[in-house]
Parts: structure tokens; sequence; C-alpha cells
């Protein structure tokens, strides 16, 4: 079975995938253990010399200052979990929680947070075993980390709440007893250590910047069958013009639409037909360079992040001491998660320009909305409505998250970074770019039929052949939205990307 060791440090985004989509279990390393356990008896040595500190003999937030004695500790982290547990909404995907239960183990596991090794693998076996907390999607401030959702997380662990658990929802008991895996009660400073962190943001934006980045390179291929429907000068893609500017993402978007549009006899060169193409086919190396540039700037922060120690307080045990900090907040995800937003609209934008051009007699030469019975049909008129719409939604969901901040806990707490909330604007975002996106590959194809198709390139004849052996070119006007949803299904599940990849190379 395949497997992924988890110590809190080597964990990569390809693990997290492969765990959350393709059920990898998941195990402790040696090392991690022993490191769980170490800080687990310096939090056992302070409860019974009933030293005052933070989260273990003392109440949480504002209630810091009140002194919870060691008689009182399970109660405190009991308290701890039912009362957060506030979220509301709709449920959390099940990849998504997947995700969190094992961010959050990841986090254990680095040894900073002095909960018990029986707990931490009560949480592991939950996730090896398929038992899902329902985890309701709203009521995080990301700081102090992702309190409210994860605490549903650990109702779970204590029997309460619900999960889901092969394929059924159930209260937590009965999905706990079905899965063989017993409850757990929560001792000094565990309940803390379980729900201070990130991982809920964290989870949503790996996940999303994953499916950004495959999204990026199919945004290369179905950019470039519009250029060979609109006939495109292929001469702005050269090497040298990207190279004397210089930036990675520019120079890869160029590298990928010559390798695509190589042998195509439907792109023209420079003076051919016109001078110079409208910037959404010139600049598509600048466009979506600049949003893979930003996808890149995003994955070296999610790369620490999920291998980062984010609750309060941490456990040193080669000092033995107890350090209250503010790993927990969400500042750096935010940002990033912000920046993914605006970079992913940014694909969606700029498709939907191309799409404009394709239905636009006036700018393709091309058959008006691309029927080639206009008036009697509509053909893809509407089509282009519905990608106007979803990029107009995206420019709302694109203003950031991080600027804003609420104060809470009695003003304890007194700036928040909202990073969960960016998260998931982030994840909507892409959703609405993949149906633009779709929508412009749907589109492109009809019109390079109108326009009487050719050789295609090497790599665009790979993309149109997988769309044509799904749906046939548009004749008359027929139910939109199911091809529209047929064309999504192909860009999520990235068949046009693999297959293309696989015949002419790695894209970048």
């Amino acid at each position: 079975m395949n497997k992924v060791l988890i110590d809190g440090n080597s964990l990569t985004l390809e693990d997290f995938v492969n765990v959350i989509r393709n059920n990898y279990t998941v195990e402790l390393t040696e090392q991690a253990v022993k490191k769980v356990e170490k800080s687990r008896q310096i939090v056992d040595r302070f409860v019974k010399d009933e030293k005052v500190v933070y989260g273990i003999t003392t109440g949480f937030g504002k209630f810091s200052d009140v002194h919870i004695s060691k008689e009182q500790t399970k109660t405190l982290q009991r308290n701890l979990i039912i009362s957060h547990a506030c979220g509301v909404g709709q449920p959390l995907d099940e990849e998504v929680v997947r995700g969190i239960m094992l961010l959050r183990a990841n986090a254990l596991a680095k040894g900073y947070s002095g909960i018990r090794l029986s707990t931490l693998n009560t949480l592991i076996d939950m996730l090896n075993k398929g038992v899902h907390p329902l985890i309701p999607e709203k009521g995080s401030l990301g700081a102090s980390g992702d309190l409210a959702p994860l605490s549903h997380m650990v109702l779970v662990m204590l029997g309460e709440g619900k999960a889901y658990y092969k394929g059924e929802l159930l209260t937590g008991i009965e999905a706990m007893k079905k899965a063989q895996i017993p409850i757990v009660e929560l001792t000094s400073k565990e309940g803390l250590a379980l729900i201070n962190g990130t991982q809920v943001m964290t989870s949503i934006g790996a996940l999303t910047l994953y499916d950004a980045m495959n999204l990026s390179k199919t945004a290369d291929i179905i950019a470039a069958l519009t250029v060979e429907a609109l006939n495109g000068i292929v001469d702005a893609y050269d090497k040298k013009v990207h190279s004397v500017r210089g930036h990675k993402g520019q120079l890869n978007t160029s590298v990928n639409l010559l390798k695509l549009l190589e042998d195509s006899n439907m792109t023209t060169r420079q003076g051919e037909i016109r001078v110079q193409d409208a910037y959404s086919l010139r600049c598509i190396p600048q466009i979506h360079g600049g949003s893979k540039d930003a996808i890149e700037y995003v994955k070296d922060k999610i790369d620490i992040e999920i291998n980062s120690a984010t609750d309060n307080p941490l456990i040193f045990d080669e000092t033995e001491e107890v350090i209250s900090g503010g790993n927990f907040h969400g500042q750096p995800m935010a940002l990033s998660f912000d920046f993914l937003g605006i970079a992913l609209s940014e694909l969606a934008n700029v498709s939907e320009r191309r799409l404009e051009r394709l239905v636009n007699p006036a700018l393709s030469g091309l058959p008006a909305f691309l029927s080639s019975n206009g008036g009697l049909n509509s053909g893809f008129m509407i089509v282009q409505y519905s990608a106007a719409s979803l990029v107009s939604e995206n420019k709302v969901l694109a203003h950031p998250a991080s600027v804003d901040s609420i104060p809470s806990s009695a003003n304890q707490e007194d700036h928040v970074s909202m990073g969960t909330i960016a998260a998931r604007k982030a994840r909507s975002i892409l959703e609405n770019s993949t149906k633009v996106l779709a929508m412009e590959l749907l589109a492109a194809c009809q019109a390079i039929d109108l326009r009487g198709k050719k050789e295609l390139g090497k790599g665009t004849e790979i993309a149109y052949n997988i769309v044509r052996n799904k749906i046939s070119p548009i004749d008359e006007d027929r139910i939109m939205y199911k091809e529209i949803n047929t064309c999504e299904d192909i860009v999520k599940s990235n068949a046009i990307l693999e297959e293309v990849e696989q015949e002419i190379g790695k894209l970048l």
C-alpha cells in the first residue's frame, strides 16, 4: 500500500495530494514519535508542578490570567473544543477535510505542541480509515488560527459532532465505532494543540494551488487553439523577445506556445495577414506568465507552511521552555491566497477577451457567434455572456480579504488575518476561471472548424481531438450548458494536459 511518512519537516505538495486524493496512508517516522513523546513529558511535568503556563494551566485568550488547577485540566480542554465549535455554512469538501487532518497531524509531528502520542495517532487513524468530520466552511478569522473549524474536527475525536464514513453522514460516536477507533479524553494542552493553527486555510489553499498550477498550463494549450482559430502571429512568442525581459513565467509560456503550435498550418507570421495581433493574443506570455510567477510565489509559501508549527504555546524540549507566541497568525497565507486569487482571475479575464474575439465577426472574420446559420441560430452568443458574468464575479471575489481585520476576544486578539476567507475566495475564483477556460476551449474548436481546419500544432491537435471525441461541431443550436460542462470536465480532469505532455514533453 502507498504510504506517506510524516515528521513535520518534509511533507511535499505531491505528498499532500496523494493522501487527500489518492488515499495514501499516513504514518509517523520514528524520529517524530520521539519528539512528540519528549514534548509531552515537559507538559506533564509543568502540570504536576502547577507552573503558570498559557493554555496548560491557564484559560485562553482574554482568560489567560485565570489559573486552572491540575484537577481541572481535562475539563478545560473539553470545554475548549465544545465551546469553540461555532462553524457555520456548508460542509467543506471531503478532500479539503482530509487535507486539514493531514496538515494538523504533520504540524503536531514536529514535536512542539505537547500532545500525547496516542491522541495524535487517533487523528491519523481517522484519516487512514476514512472518518471525515463534518467541518462547516465559515467561522474562522485566521488568527488564533482556524479555531472554529478545527474544533469541529476534534469533536469527532471526542465522540461528538458529525462525520462522514463510507459515504454516510453519522454522529461522531457512530462513525468512530464503525471504524473501530476509540474516542479520546483530552488532557492538558491537547485541545489547544489540535485547534490552534492555520491548517484549514492551508488545506483549502494548497489544494487550490495544485489545481491552479495545472490550470495555468492548460490555459496555454487553450490559448494556443485560439491563436490558430484567429490565425495568430507566432513571431510574438520568439524567445529573443522574452529573454530581453527575463521573467520566468513569461519565458516559460512563450516556450510552451511555440511547442504547442509547432508545425501548425493555421498560424501566421508577422505581416502575412496583419502586422500584429491584439494584446489578448500577442501578450499571452506576459499575461499567463505573470500569473504563473504569482502561483510560484504562493507555492514557496505553502511549502513552508505545510511543515510549520503553528500553535501556541510552543514547547522546546532542548531548553525545556514553553514560549507563548503567534505562529497561528495566518497573515503570510492570507496575503498569498489573495495573490493566488488575483492571478487566477487574470487567467479568466484574458480568456474571456479571447472568447470575445472568437465570437465577434468584426474581430474574427468568422461567422457571427460562430454560427454558420446565424439569426435562426444564436450559436455562442450567450456563452460569452456567461463567461463575462464569471469574470465579473471574480473581480468582486479578488478584493483582498487580508486588508480586513476585526478585533476579537475582548481586543486581546486585535488584528486577525482573514486567511481562511482568502483561501475560500481563491477556490471560488479557480472554479469560475476553469469554467471560463472551458468555454474558450469549446469556442476555439468550433472556430477552427469554421475557419476550415488545416493541420494544427503538435500539441493543439491533441487537445482538439480530445474535445471532438466528446463534442461534435455545433451546426445548429443545441443545449449549450451540457457542452460547456463536458469541456469543463475535460479541463478539470487534466486529460488534455496529460496527453499533450505525454506527446510533446512537460509544459512549463
